[in-house]
């Protein structure tokens, strides 16, 4: 048995902030949490905040090759282009150069586990690469690399509006040709131990109504993710063919539940919120991807108060930071109501670790509790944000970044020391070749 013990100044333990805490790891689970402790002798020493690992619901890895690349006038549609500009580049090997240096800049920021949403299944003419999920396990490998769990979320994309229109262009990455194809591609993906597979969804635009049970059917005991009312047009369209909302066809599908994430949820109707919320469907909230592209603010404390658990995403990582991914659940609500104090820091930390971890079926991850996965986040109260606090967990949530990360553990494997990665040496420069690969 491969035991450790580790010494926290302060660190986050049911539902509160402790101090001096030991924490025993053996074979990547916490055997004994202690807090009140004198550090054991050989012990490492833990200085901050030691929260437990960040889940990261919703990505999209091959959107980090926008970043600063993608402002300017427009729209959420507008981007859209670029972005479908860069999906017709990829290809696996640069795929996975970029996937593998966005998932070690998310594990610097202490992300412990990825949702990856994973739709560019195809080469560009939307045939078939020899094997069918090569894209795939790139993305499974590139998050190995990096030190951090994936839930690779394979995704059905069958039709480019919701009247049913044609794949074109770049879209035809995306596409299999019906949910048989796809739920029998999805049968034969494989994974090692750090991955699980879910599916999902696209949207309410992407597959016919008509087709969800079969979807439903398909996710039977996996994670189901799908993109929600992220625009008004989507919502107004899907009205027009259907005469319903997104939520209600989604409803009468059978696809609401606790085992389905729905993913931004920002256009929505009393019913639709009555109807997430009875169900107990989590939503992932991706607040700087839905600021970055106009999206609007998601009704997140009515979400909340109807029975929606909370998770966040980075999405299209116009930033990586879920400490500011959390606050900003909060700070979006102060500024629709111009009131404070929607959300207390414990359900933020709740949406940024436990719930998030959930969502994407690792049930046994976002605590620092015995039986618990050994996953740790330590953020340091030292830095120029982060000094002169009284409440160590308002500080780290409501002032720090990911710069301000020291230390992250994946199943008990130290995987950022000191502010570094361990199995990464160059965060910056992979990044940076990699986006350049891509757009050369």
């Amino acid at each position: 048995m491969l035991a450790q013990s580790y010494h926290a100044e302060y660190a986050w333990v049911d539902g509160g902030v402790v101090r001096d805490v030991r924490i025993d790891v053996a074979d990547g689970r916490i055997t004994a949490v202690t807090p009140d402790s004198p550090p054991p002798p050989g012990a490492t020493r833990l200085a901050g905040l030691t929260l437990p690992g960040f889940a990261n619901a919703h990505s999209h890895a091959f959107h980090r090759a926008l970043r600063g690349r993608a402002q300017g006038r427009g729209t959420f549609w507008s981007w859209r282009e670029r972005m479908y500009a860069l999906a017709g580049r990829l290809d696996p090997d640069q795929y996975h150069a970029l996937a593998r240096a966005t998932y070690a800049e998310m594990a610097l920021a202490g992300v412990t586990c990825v949702g990856e949403f994973h739709y560019l299944h195809h080469p560009p003419d939307g045939a078939s690469y020899d094997d069918p999920n090569e894209m795939a396990h790139t993305l499974v490998a590139a998050a190995a690399e990096a030190g951090i769990r994936i839930t690779l979320l394979d995704t059905l994309y069958l039709t480019s509006t919701v009247d049913g229109g044609e794949l074109v262009g770049p879209q035809r990455r995306f596409g299999d040709t019906s949910v048989d194809a796809w739920a029998d591609r999805v049968a034969r993906l494989a994974v090692p131990s750090h991955a699980r597979v879910g599916v999902a969804a696209h949207s309410v635009r992407a597959v016919p109504a008509p087709l969800l049970p079969e979807v439903v059917a398909v996710a039977a005991g996996r994670p189901l993710h799908v993109h929600l009312s992220e625009q008004p047009a989507e919502n107004e369209a899907c009205l027009a063919r259907y005469g319903r909302t997104p939520t209600q066809v989604l409803a009468e599908a059978g696809a609401l539940g606790p085992a389905t994430t729905a993913v931004h949820a920002t256009h929505l109707s009393d019913v639709d919120i009555t109807l997430l919320g009875g169900s107990r469907t989590t939503v992932c909230l991706c607040p700087t991807t839905e600021r970055d592209l106009g999206d609007g603010i998601g009704p997140a404390r009515a979400l909340a108060d109807a029975g929606c658990p909370l998770a966040l995403g980075s999405d299209s990582h116009a930033v990586i930071d879920m400490c500011e991914e959390a606050r900003a659940v909060e700070l979006d609500e102060r500024l629709r109501s111009q009131q404070r104090g929607h959300f207390a820091v414990a359900d933020l930390v709740d949406a940024a670790t436990r719930r998030g971890h959930a969502a994407l079926g690792w049930t046994d991850a976002g605590s620092i509790a015995v039986g618990a996965r050994a996953d740790l986040v330590t953020v340091r109260l030292d830095t120029v944000r982060t000094a002169g606090y009284d409440d160590p967990v308002a500080a780290v949530l409501f002032a720090a970044t990911a710069a301000d990360v020291t230390d992250v553990m994946v199943d008990g494997r130290p995987i950022v020391h000191n502010g570094r990665h361990q199995l990464v040496e160059d965060v910056p420069g992979a990044l940076a070749s990699a986006i350049k690969a891509v757009w050369k």
